[in-house]
């Protein structure tokens, strides 16, 4: 929540929220809701210089393959927890 883009940084605060809020909201249900960043890849959108894709899309496959009893209501890269 440093400086930059104040309309990046709050969507970012929001998604997190609802992160968590869907999280407490579903976990009766047994359904795990976390948000997974993939860092800086190297796509077209995101320019040269960024990870390899595959890297990225490990973050997001990590998410997809938690078991029963994984996390919820996080914000994760590399399958480690990040602060927000």
């Amino acid at each position: 929540m440093g400086g930059g883009t104040p309309a990046y940084g709050t969507s970012k605060a929001a998604l997190n929220a609802l992160t968590v809020m869907l999280a407490a909201e579903l976990r009766r249900d047994r359904v795990l809701v976390n948000a997974v960043c993939p860092g800086w890849v190297a796509t077209d959108m995101g320019g040269p210089g960024g990870r390899p894709v595959a890297e990225g899309a490990a973050s997001v496959v990590w998410g997809v393959t938690l078991p029963d009893d994984g996390p919820t209501g996080g914000f994760f890269r590399d399958g480690r927890r990040v602060p927000w």
